[in-house]
């Protein structure tokens, strides 16, 4: 399958107008479902990123047990609690409430800092069988359907799978395909938006494939992802089409890392650096 380079001039093309007269639920309504215990950072680093991409409206569901945390760490994004286990991980009681928050939402996110445990799948299931929206699975959203693939094929909604190579591989994944070969093979076989993250990112849905050509090794570190997927379901919510959306995200996360690389070095940039070098890429 032939495979294209995003361009700056490809992302800037896809970027939505702002016009005049327009308002914040003009701009995207996300739902993010992120973070646990030990893990509040994934949380809001998506959704700085989601706001800082352009976002309207962003709704930040956690665990009661670190919404304390959120609430005081966020200013702009809506947090909000919800059920929690005893492990300060989201309980599967949380399922009901998220659906009915998703039917007035553009775009979902779920998974960065979620934690691993059952019913994170039964939330992911939930999520994926109802929800009227696009929707992103990351981190650990994409870990709790590690030998569920049935999950991601039963999917009522777009979806955009954002995998890193230990990820992609616990999904069933068969690298030694080649990269390009693999994510088109896992696109064809589950019918998402495939974003596989590393050196040239591959983005493809099965019957396209772009390749992304920004980025660099300062961007190796915990919470570069959560950037990413706050920035593609911020796109999301804002109109752009799945494949479209998940290229755009891959080159303006990349992009951002490089300004800060050039900046800062590759040794000290940090994820809340490249948030903060997302506008200055946009229109």
């Amino acid at each position: 399958m032939e495979r294209m380079e995003i361009t700056a001039r490809w992302v800037a093309d896809r970027l939505p107008d702002r016009a005049p007269e327009a308002h914040k639920g003009n701009f995207g309504r996300v739902l993010l479902v992120c973070g646990s215990v030990g893990f509040t950072g994934a949380a809001a680093l998506a959704a700085r990123a989601a706001l800082r991409t352009g976002s309207g409206l962003i709704f930040l569901g956690v665990p009661e047990t670190v919404y304390p945390i959120l609430a005081v760490k966020l200013d702009e994004p809506m947090v909000f609690p919800l059920p929690s286990d005893g492990c300060g991980r989201l309980s599967a009681l949380a399922a009901a409430e998220i659906q009915w928050r998703l039917k007035d939402c553009d775009a979902c996110l779920v998974g960065p800092g979620l934690g691993r445990g059952p019913d994170i799948l039964e939330i992911v299931r939930a999520v994926l069988e109802t929800a009227p929206c696009p929707v992103v699975l990351d981190a650990d959203g994409l870990n709790a359907v590690d030998g569920h693939i049935d999950v991601l094929r039963g999917a009522g909604c777009p979806l955009v799978l954002t995998p890193h190579e230990g990820e992609f591989a616990r999904l069933g994944g068969d690298l030694s395909l080649g990269r390009q070969a693999a994510a088109e093979h896992m696109a064809a076989e589950t019918g998402a938006v495939v974003l596989l993250k590393g050196h040239r990112t591959v983005i493809t849905d099965g019957h396209q494939t772009y390749v992304n050509p920004t980025g660099n090794p300062g961007m190796a570190t915990g919470g570069s992802g959560d950037v990413l997927s706050g920035v593609l379901t911020s796109l999301l919510g804002q109109g752009l089409a799945p494949l479209e959306a998940a290229a755009a995200a891959a080159w303006l996360h990349g992009a951002a890392g490089d300004r800060c690389a050039a900046a800062l070095g590759q040794y000290g940039m940090t994820p809340g650096d490249m948030i903060e070098a997302i506008p200055r890429l946009l229109k």
